[in-house]
Parts: C-alpha cells; sequence; structure tokens
C-alpha cells in the first residue's frame, strides 16, 4: 500500500476514535444532568451507557477501575479480545502491563504511567503481546472519566491496531531504499523528468526530478534535479523533445541510439511513462554503447575485409568451388568450372551436380551425399568429372555440411591419377616378371625329377622295385606341381572356390591342434574365440561364406610364418573376434560392415617395415633358400580378396608380427551339412557311359582311354555345340565331363544348357585355370581341379552318378 493510502486509513480509525470519545463526553454530561435530577441514579445509568457503547464498537476498547487495587482491567470489549486473544474472564482483574513483553519501549510505558498519575488524556504508540506471544503495534489512547462531582471514576483505553500499517512502512521504506542503492549503483545513466506543453500539445521544456550520478557521469550534466532543461543545455535540438513529448502523451515507449548525448560517445536511450498521465513524466535510461558500437564497426570492416578475401579467393581459385543443396542443384560455382571443364556459371547454376559426374561413379557420390545430409563430412572423394566439350577429368573433393546445403572444393587430379596408373602397370610387371622367374624356377625343378625318372624308366634292365621309385617320384612331383598352381591361383584370384557357411570358431579349434604339430614343442599355442551374443543374450556362432579347406590352408600359412618368424621358440596366439568394419590399408578406404576377424600374432623377430609392402607377394620371402616358396602368404591375400575380405599385417622389428584376417560374416545362416561319404572308385566293366567335353586331344584323348581301362563306355567331343548335337542321339549318356575353358561356348554354359535340356543328366566339371569359375562359381555343378588322378575322376564321376539316381 503506498504512504498516502495507510495515512488515509489511519486517519479514518482515529476519527472514529474521536467520535467514541465525543459519545463519552456526551454521556458524562447525560451522567451530570442525571446526577441533579431528584432521586436519579445518573452515575449507573452513565456506566451502562459507557459500557455498552464500547461493546458496540469495532475498535477495542477496555475500561480500568484506579479506584481498585493495581487499577485493573474491569471491562474489554470483544474487539479487544479478539485482538489479544486473552477472553473477558482471562482480562478483568489484571492490570495491562501483563500484555507487554521484553521488546514494548519502557518510555512508551513511562508515557502511560505518568498520564495515569497526573489523571490526564495521552496517546501513545505501544507494542503488546498476544495470547500466543505474538506482537501487534497498536496506537493507544487513554482518557479519565469523572463523575459529575469530580471524582475518578474508570480510565477508558480505546486500541488502534497499527501493526500493518507500521509493517507497510518498513516494506515502503525498505523498498525506498532498495530503490535508491540501485538508483544510485546503476552504471547506466537514469533520470526522470516533467515535460511541459504549449497550448498546442507541444512539448517546449522539461525539467529534472531525478537523476543519478551515473547520468551526471555519462552526460556531463551537473545539478540538473528541479532545473529546467532550457536552462541546462538552452541549444538542445528539437528532435528530443518531440521524442520525450510524444512518450509523455500517448504511453508508447521507444528504444533508440544517439551519438548527440555526449561527445565521442554513443548510447542507447530508453524513455517509457511513469506516474499518472497528467503528471506528464518520463523515465529515461541511458547505456552507453560507445564500445559495443566500435566492434561492430570494426566487426563490419573485418567483414568487408574478408568478403573482399574470399571473393578474391573465389574468383581466383584453380580449384573448383561449388555451394550445393541437399536437393543435388547447384547454387553457386566459382570461375574455375568454366576453365577447368569448360561449363559456363549460367549452365550450372541450378542445375544438378550429379549430371556432370561419370555414370560410373555416381553411386560412390550418393553415398557421400547421404553422409553429408547426416553431418559428416566428406575427405578426398575422387570421381570423374564430365567436361563440356566432351572427355573427363579426375576430380578430388572435400567437402562439409552447413545447413540444407554444403560447400565442396574439388582438385584436379588427372596427372596424378594417370601416373598412380602408370606406376600400378609398372608394378604389376615388375610381378610378373618376379612371379614368371619364380614359376619357372620352381617348375624347371619339378620337371627335372619327372625327366629323370622317365629317362630312367626307360631303361630295359631295370628292377621292379627302382621302377616303382621312380613311378612314385613322378607322382609326388605331380601334387607338388599342383599344389604349386593353387597356390599361384589363390594368390591371383582365380581359384575355382568351394564356398560353404561355416563356424570359423570351430574351424579355428580344429586346426589349432594340427598347428601345434606344426610348430612343436617349444612353441606355445593358444586360441581365444571371443564371446558373440544377440540382443536377447543367446550366443551366435561366428559363421562365414567362405572356402572351408582354403580358410584352413590360409591358417595354417599363416601360422607356418609365425613359426619361422619366431624361430621353433615363442607364443603364438590365434584369435577370432566380431568387428563393424575393415580399416583403411594399401590406399583403400574404411570398410562398414559385419565382419570376423581372424588374429594370429607371434613374438618373433617381427617384420622390416621396408619389406611390409611386398609380403604378398608371390615369390617374395626373407627366409634362406630352399626354406620357402614365397607363396604362403599370396595364398592368404588371395583367399581373403576372393572371399569379399581383407588381409592386414601389423609389425615392428623385435616386436612381433599380427596378421588379422577379416571375412563378411553371415547372418541368418545355417551351417552347411557334412558332406556325404566318398564312394568307391568303379570296378572294370560296369558299362557306364561318358560323353567327355574336352578341347585339348592330348587330356582329352588321355581321359577317354583312362576311363576305358576303368571299365567306362566313353564319347569324346571336341566343343559344347558337337556335345549337345551328340546327346541329341542314340544311345543315351549316364554322365557328362566337361572342361570349363573352350572356345566358343564355355563349360558353365554347357552344364546349364544340359540341366535344361536334359535335367535328369548329371554334369562333372573340370578346370585347371578358370576366371569364370573364380567370378560365378560352378553354379551347384561338381567340380574337379586339373591336374587330377584316375582314381578322383573315378570317384567324381561315380559320386556324381549316385546323386543323380538318388533324385530321379
Amino acid at each position: 500500500m503506498k504512504a498516502s493510502g495507510m495515512d488515509t486509513e489511519i486517519e479514518r480509525l482515529r476519527r472514529e476514535n474521536r467520535d467514541l470519545v465525543a459519545e463519552i463526553v456526551r454521556l458524562r454530561a447525560e451522567g451530570a444532568a442525571s446526577a441533579c435530577a431528584p432521586g436519579g441514579n445518573g452515575p449507573d445509568i452513565a456506566c451502562d451507557l459507557l459500557f455498552t457503547a464500547a461493546e458496540k464498537t469495532r475498535m477495542p476498547q477496555i475500561v480500568t477501575d484506579p479506584n481498585l487495587p493495581d487499577n485493573p482491567i474491569v471491562f474489554a470489549n470483544r474487539a479487544f479480545q479478539e485482538l489479544c486473544g486473552y477472553s473477558a474472564e482471562e482480562l478483568i482483574g489484571h492490570n495491562c502491563r501483563f500484555l507487554q513483553g521484553p521488546d514494548t519501549d519502557p518510555a512508551d510505558v513511562a508515557r502511560v504511567r505518568d498520564a495515569i498519575a497526573a489523571r490526564r488524556d495521552v496517546v501513545v504508540e505501544l507494542l503488546n503481546y498476544r495470547r500466543d506471544g505474538s506482537t501487534f503495534r497498536n496506537e493507544l489512547y487513554v482518557s479519565p472519566v469523572f463523575t459529575a462531582r469530580g471524582h475518578l471514576r474508570y480510565y477508558f483505553a480505546s486500541q488502534l491496531d497499527v501493526t500493518r500499517f507500521r509493517t507497510e512502512e518498513g516494506m515502503l521504506a525498505e523498498s525506498e531504499a532498495r530503490y535508491r542503492t540501485l538508483f544510485n549503483a546503476l552504471d547506466a545513466g537514469f533520470c526522470v523528468i516533467e515535460m511541459r506543453f504549449d497550448a498546442g500539445s507541444h512539448a517546449v521544456d522539461y525539467r529534472f526530478i531525478e537523476a543519478n550520478p551515473a547520468f551526471t557521469q555519462q552526460t556531463g550534466l551537473r545539478d540538473v534535479v528541479g532545473r529546467w532543461m532550457s536552462e541546462v543545455r538552452p541549444d538542445l535540438d528539437r528532435s528530443w523533445l518531440d521524442t520525450y513529448g510524444s512518450v509523455a502523451l500517448s504511453g508508447r515507449a521507444v528504444r533508440f541510439e544517439s551519438g548527440t548525448v555526449a561527445p565521442e560517445r554513443w548510447f542507447e536511450v530508453q524513455a517509457l511513462r511513469i506516474g499518472e498521465p497528467a503528471q506528464h513524466r518520463v523515465a529515461l535510461l541511458f547505456n552507453d554503447v560507445t564500445d559495443r558500437r566500435r566492434a561492430e564497426g570494426i566487426l563490419r570492416d573485418t567483414a568487408r575485409e574478408r568478403t573482399t578475401e574470399r571473393d578474391l579467393v573465389w574468383r581466383a581459385s584453380r580449384d573448383l568451388l561449388v555451394v550445393c543443396g541437399f536437393d543435388g542443384l547447384c547454387r553457386a560455382v566459382n570461375p574455375a568450372w568454366t576453365e577447368m571443364l569448360g561449363w559456363p556459371e549460367a549452365s550450372l547454376v541450378g542445375a544438378s551436380f550429379r549430371a556432370r559426374i561419370h555414370p560410373d561413379d555416381v553411386a560412390g557420390t550418393e553415398e557421400a551425399f547421404a553422409r553429408l545430409r547426416t553431418g559428416g563430412v566428406l575427405d578426398n572423394l575422387d570421381v570423374r568429372m564430365r567436361m563440356a566439350g566432351g572427355g573427363e577429368r579426375w576430380i578430388s573433393w572435400n567437402a562439409i555440411p552447413q545447413g540444407d546445403h554444403f560447400y565442396a572444393a574439388g582438385r584436379d587430379v588427372t596427372e596424378r591419377r594417370t601416373l598412380e596408373e602408370q606406376l600400378r602397370q609398372s608394378q604389376k610387371l615388375e610381378a610378373v616378371g618376379q612371379l614368371t622367374g619364380g614359376v619357372a624356377h620352381d617348375f624347371n625343378n619339378l620337371l627335372t625329377v619327372i625327366r629323370s625318372s622317365t629317362d630312367l624308366l626307360k631303361r630295359p634292365d631295370l628292377p621292379e622295385e627302382r621302377r616303382q621309385r621312380y613311378i612314385g617320384a613322378i607322382s609326388d612331383t605331380v601334387t607338388r606341381a599342383a599344389k604349386l598352381t593353387g597356390q599361384l591361383l589363390a594368390f591371383a584370384r582365380r581359384q575355382a572356390l568351394t564356398p560353404a557357411v561355416f563356424d570359423v570358431g570351430q574351424s579355428v579349434a580344429a586346426v589349432a591342434d594340427m598347428v601345434g604339430t606344426l610348430t612343436g614343442a617349444r612353441i606355445r599355442v593358444t586360441t581365444e574365440v571371443a564371446p558373440s551374443r544377440d540382443r536377447s543374450g543367446r550366443d551366435v556362432p561366428y559363421l562365414v561364406n567362405a572356402d572351408p579347406s582354403q580358410f584352413d590352408t590360409a591358417l595354417v600359412n599363416m601360422a607356418i610364418n609365425a613359426r619361422d618368424a619366431m624361430e621353433g621358440e615363442g607364443c603364438l596366439d590365434i584369435g577370432v573376434r566380431s568387428t563393424a568394419a575393415i580399416p583403411s590399408v594399401r590406399a583403400h578406404p574404411l570398410v562398414s560392415g559385419d565382419f570376423v576377424a581372424v588374429s594370429v600374432r607371434d613374438t618373433g623377430t617381427g617384420i622390416p617395415e621396408e619389406d611390409l609392402d611386398r609380403i604378398f607377394e608371390p615369390f617374395f620371402t626373407t627366409k634362406g633358400v630352399g626354406q620357402g616358396t614365397g607363396l604362403g602368404l599370396s595364398q592368404v591375400f588371395g583367399f581373403a580378396k576372393q572371399s569379399g575380405g581383407e588381409v592386414l599385417v601389423e609389425s615392428a622389428p623385435g616386436q612381433g608380427t599380427t596378421f588379422t584376417l577379416y571375412l563378411p560374416r553371415e547372418v541368418g545362416r545355417a551351417v552347411a551339412a557334412e558332406s556325404e561319404a566318398e564312394p568307391e572308385p568303379l570296378a572294370d566293366g560296369h558299362g557306364t557311359r561318358v560323353l567327355v567335353v574336352e578341347d585339348n586331344e592330348e587330356v582329352g584323348a588321355f581321359a577317354t582311354q583312362a576311363l576305358r581301362e576303368l571299365g567306362y563306355d566313353t564319347a569324346w567331343v571336341l566343343n559344347a555345340e558337337d556335345a549337345l548335337t551328340r546327346l541329341e542321339q542314340p544311345p543315351r549318356f549316364d554322365v557328362v565331363f566337361s572342361d570349363v575353358v573352350m572356345p566358343g561356348m564355355n563349360g558353365i554354359d554347357l552344364a546349364r544348357e544340359i540341366r535344361h535340356r536334359h535335367a535328369a543328366l548329371p554334369v562333372v566339371l573340370a578346370s585347371g585355370y578358370s576366371h569364370v569359375l573364380a567370378e560365378q562359381g560352378t553354379h551347384g555343378f561338381p567340380f574337379l581341379r586339373k591336374p587330377y588322378s584316375v582314381e578322383d575322376l573315378s570317384r567324381a564321376l561315380r559320386r556324381a552318378v549316385i546323386r543323380a539316381g538318388a533324385r530321379g
């Protein structure tokens, strides 16, 4: 409540009290008249009227009797009982002092005591205590009541509870103090002005009502309170009067910045109307924004300079620069597009970025766009960009997303790519030369054994025991030659794999025993298959779809390499785990996906850094002469690549080596069923009819002769077309044995055509090398690798016939 409101309320209560006192005076007069009347009992009647009047009023009232010991309370109206919390029975008979407490001012009590002793009226503000211990402040009015003969009869005391008003006055005083503290402590200049208008409601001047120290400090205007602005600054610009006058009349606050308040300073000025509209008062707040304005100016200058620099870079850059939306449309391009690719700017802005990309590179670009949309950054994406006049150039792109678009820079790397391709071709030629030399060396050794054995077999007086020894040497040499060509095909990724879904963990455990035998007793072999569980917590096997036998061979090759590196003593750890990516290696980027990682770690001597890039090359070895062919790790490399995986090596001299084979993991597939038992070779004279399809006359003649020796009824054709014709003629054949690589229709296509025309007729394929098999597989047809033995051929044909009979 405002101070003026409290004063009004107090004055009303005082007026009511004065009316009551006047009533007492009137009752006194009536009492005196009654006392003069014959037989009147005026004093008692007057007292009754006094108590009745006191009981009816809303103001707390008590009456004390000074004629009794200690001037006790003899009457307390209902309003007083409610004020102090005591009942009439608890009040009557006690002196008023029992309502006082430790915080009651003794001086106020003394004033009341002195007035009682002098039998005079007194008004005093006193702090009393309620029955519950709480305090209340009341304005006490004490007045003596005399009889007509002048004897003191009572003391009449009325109470005015001013607690609320004193509390609000205190709060108002505190608020005023806080306001003054804030007013004086503000860094911003603050003042209150009162506008003066002429008869036409035009502002002509204003007077300062208040002004804080900051106002004086910021504006330089001193001792302005109470003075008119026309006295302080007669040359004040008319716009200030118009602005402040508009605020005072309309009540609409304004905010603006001005540099005319003080020299070389800028202020943000806020003006709003306060008080009653008729007072025409306006509060002004001045915030010094000079530093901010200077900083903004510096920023503007810097931005202007940077914009100029950016524009110069944009125009002068020889790299392609583009701002492109995620919708694929170019928003801005720099002049380098015209200089490098021949595309005018007008033909690019608003056009599709993808339209300028070589069709073979669009898929990779789409993946990059998807990565940018998710907030990823694009680094060194090489794509071919079409030129306006035909042709293309290799551009390496880097891009950063921003909002609904991205900024990209492309550098011409055509020359670099050309050099890289030339280097690769050179490396290929070097590898081919090394491979040719290695193959020639190893095969010459094998042919030497065969040639020597055949020469010795020609001697007429050769004993049977030595004859069998030379025949065995020839057979063993052929087996070694077949293994050598198999390793070469593995490295070249041209071997015919027989993929099947199998559990890598189980395969590693099965091979571990054999590895222990190969490494020797002084090398400790440990295996660790990391737990793999699905979302429900169930164990999940490490399934892959690859050739199990080639996997075992790769694992053994890595183990043998580790054994040799440890020189027969150390620790060999084989681990299996899952991984979500293949790390970047050999210039290939990181590949995300679900993979199984098989690691072979040794404690050997390590691999020198200069040899790390060559260890997978065929015939490359750091071992001594006769201690290795240099094809073991080549087989691992070829198997990994052909199976859709990768092989990585980590090594340092003296710290051992870790080879990690990555294979794509299979989910939701079942482990392949165990292969059926191998059939016995066919006996002589069974009469199974075989159509042999072989374009090489020597191999064809040998195959038919060998089959006839085993009791087969054979027919031989040189190509697939003749084979299809022969199958349409009688007699009916039981099985077809065909080479894969032939002029015209290859063996795979022939087998598929036979399946189409003669569904029940089995086909067995054979090949020593075929890119068709390496890339497409056998399409489910039985396959026999060259060179094969007569026994292997017999088993393959027998198995095919049995399976065909089971299906029939």
